[in-house]
């Protein structure tokens, strides 16, 4: 079988998918975890998705079969938007990508920066974050922020629906993050794809139980191996 290229989520402890890693070897699949700059790797670069996307295509071969959980779905879609055919089959997991202006996240940011000054002081920034909520864009530093902040705006002029790579979405059921409804628009506009709600699944399966999400993305990678076959 030919290697899987993995790209994370937004996070800054990918090293969690290095036992799903261990469980795709004992199902025969030999899989690498690409970590993200400025995530998965430290930096102080305020990334675009087209720093992203250029990094992923010097990591991905091309024919290659990749996975991309959340916002390393985002990158794999942006790359597939631009070179449908440069992968051979992508695996999204709770990928991000779908556009939702989100109320709630825009009076958090704009809170933050009112607040900001006060983040210097001990006892005023644990208010600020108890306000807040701990998030990641709270947590992140300043670059981070900006990148964050860059991903989501992307998403307002992605066009997927000109995406023909064969597609296999895992989707939890109680995915709080990126909710089941933006798998389901996923699956809409990418015209060579399947869906699987997984019930009871949330965000980041890899945290919860490594060998279930590893024996699933098994057989979706089995799927695409065959459909690439033909």
């Amino acid at each position: 079988m030919q290697k899987l290229y993995i790209i994370h989520g937004w996070t800054y402890k990918p090293e969690p998918w290095y036992e799903v890693i261990e469980h795709l070897k004992e199902r025969g699949i030999e899989a690498e975890l690409l970590k993200v700059p400025g995530l998965g790797t430290k930096s102080d670069k305020v990334f675009t998705i087209e720093d992203y996307v250029k990094w992923a295509k010097d990591k991905i071969p091309q024919g290659s079969i990749a996975l991309g959980h959340s916002n390393g779905g985002r990158i794999l879609l942006n790359l597939l938007s631009e070179d449908s055919k440069y992968l051979k089959g992508v695996i999204l997991l709770d990928a991000a990508g779908i556009y939702e202006k989100s109320a709630k996240r825009d009076i958090s940011r704009g809170l933050s920066k009112v607040f900001s000054p006060l983040k210097k002081i001990p006892l005023a920034r644990k208010v600020v974050h108890k306000v807040l909520g701990a998030s990641d864009y709270e947590q992140a530093p300043d670059n981070m922020k900006k990148t964050l902040d860059n991903m989501l705006t992307s998403d307002k002029t992605l066009d997927i629906s000109g995406i023909t790579t064969p597609a296999q979405i895992i989707w939890g059921s109680d995915d709080k993050i990126t909710p089941p409804r933006q798998g389901k628009k996923m699956h809409a506009l990418l015209i060579n794809s399947s869906l699987t709600i997984k019930e009871g699944w949330r965000h980041s399966r890899y945290l919860v139980d490594a060998d279930e999400l590893a024996a699933e993305i098994f057989e979706k990678y089995q799927l695409l191996t065959k459909k690439g076959s033909k």
